[in-house]
């Protein structure tokens, strides 16, 4: 008990109604949010949103219309000058549309494929066709980088046109071996972003 109460004592007064202050605006947040957001949840129920953090930016990808993107800025903004106290103008944060398909971020490919499925059922003698649509987050690592690390190690062309060399004949197994792992170290450092 002593030991608590000294080390209590030498905590300073104003970091700790800070941290009392933090906390508190943190349960009101909560609470701002359960009851303030309830009622647009339906609105929000189907949307696609994607959070990535990179060298100090932050990305935010969705599939929501322009109107949309427009409002979750605006909320942003907000949110962080009342609840942080943190100034932070509307002209940083930038709108970028994407196309419908796919797009490239950090060396691979996001795309929503949607894929159509179609399921036979036959009760007694009535069959019917029930078809439904899944909706699927494809990331494809892209094959310009393996392309890429295989014409730095003349496998192939930078186009990707394997070139044909006698030298390749006359390499050992072990030698085969060593250039496709020094290959496949490198994908993995470039991917495991080291």
């Amino acid at each position: 008990l002593r030991k608590q109460s000294s080390y209590l004592r030498s905590i300073s007064s104003g970091v700790f109604l800070e941290r009392t202050h933090f906390y508190g605006k943190i349960e009101y947040l909560r609470v701002v949010s359960c009851n303030s957001f309830q009622r647009i949840l339906w609105f929000l129920k189907d949307i696609f949103i994607h959070y990535v953090r990179y060298q100090g930016k932050a990305i935010l990808a969705s599939k929501g219309t322009l109107i949309l993107m427009n409002k979750w800025k605006f909320h942003f903004v907000n949110f962080w000058q009342s609840y942080f106290h943190f100034w932070f103008q509307p002209y940083r944060i930038h709108i970028k549309q994407l196309p419908n398909y796919s797009f490239s971020f950090l060396g691979y490919f996001s795309s929503v494929l949607k894929n159509p499925l179609v399921v036979r059922n036959q009760m007694l003698e009535n069959s019917f066709l029930i078809n439904t649509l899944t909706k699927k987050l494809d990331t494809i690592a892209p094959v310009i980088f393996l392309i890429g690390s295989l014409s730095k190690a003349q496998f192939c062309t930078v186009l990707g046109h394997p070139i044909s060399k006698p030298i390749w004949t006359n390499l050992s197994d072990s030698d085969i071996l060593d250039q496709f792992c020094r290959i496949c170290r490198n994908l993995c450092r470039y991917h495991s972003g080291s």
